[in-house]
Formats: C-alpha cells, sequence, structure tokens
C-alpha cells in the first residue's frame, strides 16, 4: 500500500509541530510521499513565511535595511525549527541563493515558492527520505498553464525507484526553469498530482480540522463533521465558500479514482472526512453541507415571448463576454431571466453592460438589485428526500427571512439559494437547524 501525505501549514509551524508529523508518518510505513507546506502561523497574531517572502521581496528592491530585518526574520523561523528537532543541517547555501535572487527580482512566484522549499529540505533532513525539487517534476507551459501530460511522466521517473520521498508543494517550473506557483493553497494541488501520477491508494490530507465540518464553524458553534462526501458535493462546496481543500486539488486523485482523507494533525486518532468518487453509505442528514459566499447583484431582464425568440439568453451573455464578466447563476421564466454576478466584478462595467443588452435584445424592462448573497445547500441525500425545497424555505420562513432566488439542477444534487447579504449567517443557522438539529 502506499500514500500521499500532505501537511498545511499551521501543521508545520514549529518543531512541536514537526514532531507531531514525524511521529503520523513514522507510524504507518504506507506514507512514503510527503508533501509539506510553508511554515504557517504559530500563534493567531503570527505571520505565515510565505507573507514574509512576499514582504522580503518587495523590500529587496529598495528597501536595504527592511531587507535584511525581514531576511533575517525568515531565517531564524527555519533555524528556530531545525534546532528544536536537533538535527544536522544548514540552509545558509540556499538563503545565499535565495538573497541573490531576492536583489535581482527574479520574479515573485519564486519568492513565494522558497517557503515550501526550505521547509521541505528541513522534512527531508528529518525523516532522512530524498528530498525532490517540484521545479523538476511540475511542469507549466510557457503561458503559465499546468501541463498534466508532461508533469505526470516526469513525476513517475522520478519517484518509481524511490521508497520515499518529500516534495513540497505549491509549485513547479516552466520548461526554462522560471518557478511558477499554484494559487494560494496550492500545496493541495500538488499532493494530489502526485498521488494521481503515482497510483497511490489514498492521499492523506492534513490540516488543523478533523475533516469537512456540515457548515462554516465561524456562523455555526461547534457544526457536525462530514464523515464521508463525494467528489461531486465536495466541488459543489469547495466552490461556494467550502476552503478545507483547494478545490483544483479535486481533479488529478478523481480522474484515477484515488480517494483522499482530510485528517487532523493535532488530532490524528480522529477518523477525519472521506471524500471518494462515489459510496453506498446513507449519509448521516439529508443534506451533506452547507456552504455560501456573499457580494452577489442580479439583473433582472424581462421581455415578452421571450422564450420563442431564439437565440436571446445567447445574445444576453454575449454581452457580459464582451465585458470580460462571468456570470454565477441564470434562473429563467416564460418571460424573464435573471443574471447574478459578482458584484465587484460588475459594478465598474455595469451601465455598459445595461445598455449593451438594450442594444442585443431590447428588453420591456431592467432591474438592477445589489447586496446580496447565494448559499448551496448539498447533499446526496437529497436525491431520495422528498420535500428537501419546502423544508429549506420553511426553515427561512420561520427566521423571517426572504428568498430572492432558487435554483435546483436536475441532479438534485444542490440547492441554492439567493437572499439578501444581511441575512446569509442568519440563513445559514436556520437551514443547518432544521437538517441537523432538529431533523424533522
Amino acid at each position: 500500500m502506499k500514500k500521499v501525505v500532505k501537511f498545511g501549514g499551521s501543521s508545520l509551524a514549529s518543531a512541536d509541530q514537526f514532531k507531531k508529523v514525524g511521529q503520523i508518518i513514522r507510524a504507518d510505513e504506507s506514507r512514503r510521499y510527503v508533501v509539506p507546506s510553508a511554515p504557517g502561523k504559530r500563534f493567531s497574531n503570527d505571520t505565515k513565511v510565505t507573507d514574509l517572502l512576499y514582504a522580503c521581496y518587495r523590500a529587496a528592491k529598495e528597501e536595504e535595511g527592511k531587507f535584511q530585518e525581514i531576511l533575517t526574520e525568515i531565517k531564524n523561523r527555519y533555524q528556530e525549527i531545525i534546532d528544536g528537532l536537533g538535527i544536522e543541517l544548514s540552509l545558509a547555501e540556499d538563503f545565499k541563493v535565495v538573497e541573490e535572487n531576492f536583489r535581482s527580482q527574479v520574479g515573485q512566484e519564486y519568492a513565494a515558492s522558497r517557503g515550501e522549499y526550505l521547509n521541505g529540505k528541513i522534512m527531508a533532513a528529518y525523516l532522512g527520505f530524498t528530498f525532490v525539487d517540484p521545479a523538476e517534476i511540475i511542469r507549466f507551459d510557457g503561458n503559465g498553464k499546468f501541463d498534466g501530460e508532461i508533469t505526470e511522466a516526469l513525476v513517475v521517473k522520478k519517484l518509481k525507484d524511490l521508497d520515499a520521498a518529500v516534495i513540497p508543494g505549491f509549485y513547479g517550473a516552466k520548461e526554462d526553469g522560471t518557478i511558477k506557483t499554484f494559487s494560494r493553497g496550492g500545496s493541495d494541488i500538488t499532493g494530489s498530482i502526485i498521488a494521481g501520477a503515482m497510483d497511490v491508494d489514498l492521499y492523506e490530507n492534513w490540516t488543523d480540522v478533523s475533516g469537512f465540518m456540515v457548515t462554516d464553524p465561524r456562523i455555526v458553534k461547534n457544526p457536525q463533521a462530514i464523515d464521508t462526501i463525494t467528489y461531486r458535493e465536495l466541488r459543489e462546496l469547495s466552490y461556494m465558500g467550502a476552503t478545507v481543500l483547494h478545490e483544483d486539488a479535486i481533479f488529478p486523485v478523481r480522474k484515477a479514482g484515488i480517494p483522499i482523507n482530510i485528517r487532523n494533525t493535532n488530532a490524528p486518532e480522529d477518523p477525519g472526512t472521506m471524500i471518494v468518487e462515489d459510496t453506498c453509505k446513507k449519509p448521516k442528514y439529508t443534506i451533506t453541507g452547507i456552504a455560501g459566499k456573499k457580494e452577489f447583484c442580479s439583473l433582472f431582464i424581462e421581455k415578452s415571448m421571450m422564450n420563442s425568440e431564439i437565440g436571446f439568453g445567447r445574445k444576453v451573455l454575449q454581452v457580459l463576454e464582451e465585458q470580460g464578466i462571468s456570470f454565477e447563476h441564470v434562473p429563467s421564466g416564460i418571460d424573464t431571466m435573471t443574471l447574478f454576478i459578482h458584484q465587484e466584478e460588475f459594478a465598474e462595467k455595469e451601465q455598459q453592460v445595461i445598455s449593451g443588452i438594450h442594444r442585443a435584445v431590447n428588453p420591456d424592462y431592467m432591474e438592477l438589485e445589489s447586496d446580496l448573497a447565494l448559499i448551496a445547500v448539498v447533499g446526496r441525500g437529497m436525491r431520495s428526500t422528498r420535500g428537501t425545497a419546502a423544508r429549506i424555505f420553511a426553515a427561512l420562513a420561520h427566521a423571517n427571512i426572504n428568498v430572492k432566488m432558487i435554483d435546483q439542477g436536475s441532479s438534485e444534487l444542490n440547492v441554492i439559494v439567493g437572499v439578501r447579504n444581511e441575512d446569509f449567517e442568519p440563513a445559514i443557522k436556520a437551514i443547518y437547524d432544521i437538517f441537523v438539529e432538529t431533523q424533522i
């Protein structure tokens, strides 16, 4: 059996956390490929190493004193971990290269990647594993787009003869060696890529929570944990704001049918959440999770006989495309169509869009509404349960919340509800209460 194990920044923020990680890895010999993040916060008002690296890189251009000050702070953070682990390791040469490259301004993505690179060096020395620089195996094309085919070949070639390896997360390189990073939280993606390429049995993603919660613990106190969730459910929740796992980390393992196990470094005995392709396990509740986002606006369009006007929808959406604006949802009726759009994205071009739609389809009436939120209620159990939408409406009505929009796909996997921004948290609490707390 082979496993990829990825550890987040909070799991590697200090020597004590490193020791917990070491115990976890050594407790299971199948944990062969380790993907570390950069050191995260050690305490609430601490600074992540990645943020220090960004600040250090900016200072290198024009503020020598500040540059040296931040660079020393970064060096001390890593030395503190090395000393705490009691290992023989010097990063002096690595920091010499980093300093030279910062001064020559080789790129912000290079700067950001050094957090994972240096933490990977420490992790490899601590475990006695082989260090593999992802710049050698994670490939991006000349336009900065991830190249999965070449990457898979490089990963297999490099790792197939290694019993165990540490591969830092978050970055790779173009063919010319230029460092390229994934978006923030991209170490999840690296772990998924390695897992898919090496066809492992399980991808363990270790963080500071015991798996996915049914909803955001900042909104609902101590929400229930999710035992098992499918890739499709996770995709819906991640897209709508759930942040335990980077949403792009799903694809490489889903393609290979590899399950993901979200675990807690600080509570390794907890089983966490299993993310699978599909399952016959009956979910504990009708819903699997609730997530959402604020700051949307809606553009309501009305025109008589809209349904018989061929190409009406295409013409409207083409106006958005021409302005470089994406839409979230487009609920419609016989004579109406509503566009839900990110408010910040729309605000700068609202008048161009409105006038463009007038020219394109000559509507009878249009109305713009702002400060809206979208909430996704997701769950495979909704397919076999009658009255899910009715229960959502009942919960919101009981909480005196007005529903601005409802949208349900034919898959019956999720229901999207639109409410005003100020009703966002109360709406999530109300839905959680009716499906989880009372389960009526």
